[in-house]
């Protein structure tokens, strides 16, 4: 029987092991961003319960704008509101506070809102056009768009002692989901409060639905965030309260 040299089975293991780290190597997956996306990946939505993608105009200043909150609009993919900072009458900035959102609504979302609210302040009207693929998010936007618009000229054509702010406080993340509150102003007082976000979904209904009335009533009494909270709605009551508080530094309350 011919016998293996040993020196050729020693090149020829050596040979074998190169070519299998080699292979290794080239499995290894990338792990920058833009690897990912070559490879088919896509990126993480926005967090949501934050303002989706706010667009301000270039040179807009803070000194004398106003913060109005359009409606609530209803779509088949989810609640859309949009709130606007006008200033002379202007639009100066545009984001879209809550917009459609899980699955595929969230790149959606994503690509469509700061689209809408670029072109609401660079239309500053509600006719702008509808985001292709985006058909009911564009429709929500714009619908919350004119009443945000029509908020803002009602406020404009009162007598300048009658005049009422409109202001949103910071959405405040709880235990149970973001607490949001939108007070009125008029005079040094607060002459409404509402959380137009409180928990929701199962028994946290039940307590939104308990405790946000009579927390509401409480901001308007008190006049200021010095509110008590509502028993069996302590996270509730405390977003609340710092949402509320956030509202009155804005109006400079």
């Amino acid at each position: 029987m011919k016998r293996s040299h040993p020196l050729r089975r020693a090149v020829l293991v050596g040979a074998a092991t190169v070519s299998g780290v080699v292979l290794l190597l080239s499995l290894k997956p990338a792990s920058d961003p833009g690897s990912a996306a070559a490879a088919g990946g896509t990126a993480p939505p926005a967090a949501a319960g934050s303002p989706q993608g706010g667009q301000e105009a270039a040179g807009a200043g803070t000194g004398d704008a106003g913060t109005v909150l359009g409606d609530v609009v209803s779509t088949q993919y989810g609640p859309v509101q949009v709130r606007l900072t006008m200033s002379g009458g202007k639009i100066t900035k545009a984001e879209a506070v809550r917009a459609p959102e899980g699955g595929r609504s969230d790149q959606v979302t994503a690509d469509a809102v700061p689209r809408l609210n670029q072109a609401a302040v660079t239309a500053g009207t509600a006719d702008i056009d509808a985001v292709s693929g985006a058909t009911y998010t564009s429709a929500g936007y714009k619908k919350s768009l004119q009443s945000a618009i029509d908020k803002g000229s009602a406020a404009a054509s009162e007598p300048a002692e009658e005049q009422a702010r409109t202001v949103t406080g910071e959405a405040v993340q709880t235990q149970y989901g973001p607490v949001q509150v939108r007070v009125t102003v008029a005079g040094g007082k607060v002459t409404k409060a509402e959380a137009v976000q409180a928990p929701e979904g199962g028994r946290s209904s039940q307590v939104t639905a308990d405790a946000v009335p009579r927390l509401n009533q409480a901001a308007v009494t008190a006049g200021t965030a010095d509110i008590d909270a509502v028993s069996g709605a302590t996270y509730t009551s405390a977003g609340y309260e710092q949402s509320l508080q956030s509202a009155l530094d804005q109006a400079g309350g």
